[in-house]
């Protein structure tokens, strides 16, 4: 008994210290391509090019893409498509047999957040290549991009009926914090370059860039008594095409009643 007992306590004492051994120390901190996928899969990458990145010189057919939902706007005639970059997953017998797409959100699980300001619901996109329109008076659809791009945020006009001050209050348009350019000229867009801010009119024909292009956005925020969006956005002083923490942050307001260029605030 006694033998077996001290058999126990040195075979857990060895397996202890080689787990040990091979646990990363503290201060080694997990690389941004160390992505959690669909299935709870964990795929390592020296390369940002397969998670969340991609390259900088491609057609949306020259990308695997997945759409992943049919978005209701509270524009009736009006609906959008979530497009995903996916991953190909291959049988047995070499033959690709279905099709993974990966997404996450701020949300704890659900991509889109309803009401995120009055009259506007939100989707997070996280491989999320491009946003497709479709008119059903027209039949006809379009993307809101003619290249893969990578959707930070999209803001649409919510299904559901939303007030304000008590007040009925409707939206007619889309805005879209994106990376679509490689503004820093490593081959890939991805959360390195500067980040773009545009409004679409309701049919998705006429984009307007309402940040300047020499900012990279960071972050929103609300102000009902105004019923505009304050973003925040940092200059790209150096003109290197990626935002660096010692560059200053600006912050521009954006009229949700009469929507055009945002002008600087401070």
């Amino acid at each position: 008994m006694i033998n077996n007992l001290f058999s126990f306590k040195t075979l857990f004492a060895i397996s202890l210290s080689t787990m040990m051994s091979s646990c990363p120390g503290k201060d080694e901190k997990q690389t941004e391509e160390q992505v959690a996928v669909s299935g709870g899969e964990t795929e390592s990458t020296g390369n940002d090019s397969l998670f969340n990145s991609v390259t900088g010189n491609v057609t949306m057919k020259q990308v695997a893409s997945f759409p992943n939902k049919v978005i209701l706007t509270g524009l009736n005639d009006h609906r959008l498509v979530s497009i995903y970059k996916s991953t190909v997953s291959v049988g047995s017998a070499g033959n690709a047999t279905d099709y993974k797409y990966d997404y996450d959100s701020d949300e704890s699980g659900d991509e889109s957040s309803r009401h995120f300001m009055p009259g506007i619901d939100i989707l997070f996109g996280y491989n999320l290549l491009n946003i497709a329109h479709y008119d059903f008076k027209s039949e006809k659809g379009n993307f809101l991009f003619n290249h893969p791009v990578l959707v930070k945020t999209v803001y649409y006009p919510s299904l559901e009926q939303d007030s304000l001050d008590k007040l009925p209050v409707n939206r007619d348009f889309y805005l879209l914090s994106v990376y679509d350019e490689d503004t820093n000229k490593d081959t890939l867009i991805n959360k390195k370059d500067l980040r773009r801010f545009y409004h679409f009119d309701a049919g998705c024909s006429v984009r307007t860039q309402i940040i300047p292009a020499n900012y990279s956005v960071l972050r929103s925020q609300y102000d009902p008594k105004n019923d505009v969006m304050y973003i925040f956005a940092r200059l790209d002083e150096n003109k290197n095409g990626t935002q660096e923490k010692s560059e200053p942050v600006h912050v521009f307001w954006f009229s949700l009643k009469t929507p055009g260029k945002a002008k600087r605030l401070y």
